[in-house]
């Protein structure tokens, strides 16, 4: 039962949540299977409080599927190559059935071989990667997942795009507790943050992109115009360039430009290629002979983290997701109102 909060927003069962989304994408003729898998995502990021992976999202996906590439009936299949390479062609639909599809394989061949490989190909990518990579964790494996984007980001010390936001995540399984989990962005900030500070007439932090003319710039409009920037200078510029190299030329599929190119100004999520890997702690470990436990040393160095006063990766999410179990799940009323709007 939808409970009304206060006047910017309004509180949805996990369910409602579900349905909210899932109907959505139905009605404007995605298959179930799709609709399902990508509704999946967005209420996770929602329910877990990372609005800007959340059902913000949802109306954009219309853009998405009017490029005239997108199949609403993507029916994607998985491929193995080798005994530890699997590939799964997206068939141009959203990636995350794909990804839902790809996942079974993949655990299978890293429990089997110690480390195995996902290839997704042709997928317009529109969700956090964290997610998967927590199903990854619940298994016992580790998860690295990357992916290119859009040329939205200026290289250090340039002016105009050339790489992607390019994110990258990363999860450790833990016994009992949640999994060790990172997913951010190689651009200074989200794109998708950025975009919600423009709807919010938030000023963006220094250091975040360029305007038009590669001057640096706090206006979200502005830098959503010109050039986004990577984070720690070179550094972020190095990674976002192996990740443009390992999802894309590595499994045959779109660099951040080659991606861009293939938009052709559609304005759709990024149609491109992402790499999972998945690595089983335990065989490696023990096919060293060095008999070294990883999971206490593992435990180790996350105490002596926490003990410090640190605070590890995704426990703002697992705070808000023990929240929404008793209190539900909020979201703001103007995007509720938004999305029943643009129902068919």
């Amino acid at each position: 039962m939808t409970t009304i909060g206060d006047g910017a927003s309004l509180t949805l069962s996990w369910r409602e949540l579900l349905e909210l989304a899932e109907g959505f994408l139905t009605a404007h003729g995605l298959s179930p299977e799709q609709a399902r898998a990508l509704a999946l995502s967005l209420c996770r990021a929602e329910r877990d409080d990372s609005r800007s992976h959340g059902l913000q999202r949802l109306p954009g996906t219309l853009e998405t599927m009017a490029h005239p590439a997108f199949n609403r009936k993507a029916d994607p299949r998985a491929e193995m190559l080798t005994p530890a390479i699997i590939r799964v062609d997206a068939d141009y639909g959203f990636s995350s059935l794909a990804v839902e599809r790809g996942l079974p394989p993949l655990m299978e061949a890293a429990r089997s071989l110690g480390i195995a490989v996902l290839a997704v190909n042709n997928g317009f990518h529109a969700t956090a990667l964290w997610p998967v990579l927590e199903e990854i964790a619940a298994q016992g494996l580790a998860g690295l997942s990357m992916n290119p984007t859009h040329d939205w980001v200026a290289p250090a010390g340039g002016s105009g795009g050339v790489l992607g936001t390019n994110p990258i995540g990363f999860s450790w399984p833990r016994r009992g507790r949640p999994p060790y989990v990172f997913d951010f962005a190689t651009s200074a900030g989200a794109r998708a943050e950025i975009a919600l500070r423009r709807q919010q007439g938030r000023a963006l932090p220094p250091g975040w992109g360029l305007d038009r003319e590669g001057r640096p710039s706090t206006d979200p409009a502005a830098v959503l115009a010109g050039a986004m920037l990577p984070f720690g200078g070179h550094k972020g510029s190095a990674l976002a360039t192996m990740i443009e190299l390992l999802a894309g030329p590595f499994i045959a599929d779109r660099t951040s430009r080659q991606s861009a190119l293939f938009d052709d100004g559609a304005r759709a999520a990024p149609c491109h290629g992402e790499l999972i890997v998945a690595f089983d702690p335990v065989l490696v470990g023990a096919a060293s002979g060095q008999g070294n436990d990883a999971e206490a040393a593992a435990e180790d160095l996350f105490a002596r983290i926490e003990q410090q006063g640190g605070r590890l990766p995704g426990a703002r999410r697992h705070a808000a997701r023990a929240r929404a179990k008793t209190e539900g799940i909020s979201i703001s009323r103007p995007l509720h109102e938004k999305i029943l709007a643009l129902m068919p």
